[in-house]
C-alpha cells in the first residue's frame, strides 16, 4: 500500500468483519510538532495477546481468499521506516486500538492519500456501522459523526443517493476547515 488511507480503510474494514458496529478514525497532522499520528478505534470481536502477536506476522491471516496479511505488518513497517511507532491494544470483547506514528517530514513517510475517499467507500460500503471521524491539521479540525447524518436522513439509507450527496458535502467542508478555507 502506497498511502495511509488505504491501510485505514484495510483496517476500518478489519473492524467491521471482527462484528464491530463502531469505528473511530482520528487523524492528526501537526507539522510544528514533525508528527503524523493515525488511530483506529473499535468496539469488534477484540483479540487475545497470542493474536495480536500474529496479526504482525505478513504470513498470517484470517481471510479465507488469500494466504498472507499483510495490512497491519505493512503498517507497521511504514511507521517504523518512518522514524514513528506502532501500537495494537485489544481486548476480546470489547475491542481494539491501531496507532500508528510517523515523523511528518519523514523522506520515507507515505503520502496520506484521499482520506475523503477512504471515508466514503467505508461507510457507502458499510452502511450499517456507526463512524466517528476526527481530523487536525495545524490548529483547524474537523469532526463527521456519521450518526447525526444518518440522523437527519431519517427514512432513507446513508448509502442512498441524498446519503451520499450529504456526506460529499460534508467530506468538501472538511477539505475547507483543514485548510483554513484555502483550496
Amino acid at each position: 500500500m502506497e498511502e495511509l488511507s488505504l491501510h485505514i480503510l484495510d483496517i476500518a474494514e478489519n473492524s467491521v468483519a471482527a462484528q464491530a458496529d463502531m469505528i473511530e478514525i482520528k487523524i492528526i497532522e501537526n507539522e510544528e510538532k514533525d508528527l503524523l499520528s493515525l488511530e483506529i478505534i473499535d468496539n469488534g470481536t477484540g483479540m487475545s495477546k497470542e493474536r495480536i502477536r500474529k496479526v504482525l506476522d505478513p504470513f498470517f491471516t484470517t481471510k479465507k481468499t488469500r494466504r498472507f496479511g499483510l495490512g497491519l505488518s505493512l503498517l507497521s513497517e511504514a511507521a517504523k521506516a518512518a522514524n514513528g511507532n506502532f501500537s495494537i491494544i485489544s481486548k476480546r470483547g470489547k475491542g481494539t486500538k491501531v496507532k500508528a506514528e510517523f515523523q511528518y517530514s519523514h523522506i520515507d513517510r507515505q503520502p496520506l492519500g484521499d482520506i475523503g475517499q477512504t471515508i466514503l467507500t467505508l461507510v457507502m460500503g458499510n452502511p450499517e456501522i456507526n463512524l466517528v471521524y476526527t481530523h487536525r491539521r495545524n490548529g483547524h479540525e474537523y469532526n463527521l459523526d456519521i450518526r447525526k447524518l444518518k440522523h437527519r436522513l431519517k427514512d432513507q439509507y446513508i448509502n442512498s443517493p441524498e446519503g451520499i450527496r450529504m456526506l460529499r458535502e460534508n467530506l468538501e467542508e472538511m477539505k475547507k476547515k483543514l485548510t483554513g478555507g484555502k483550496k
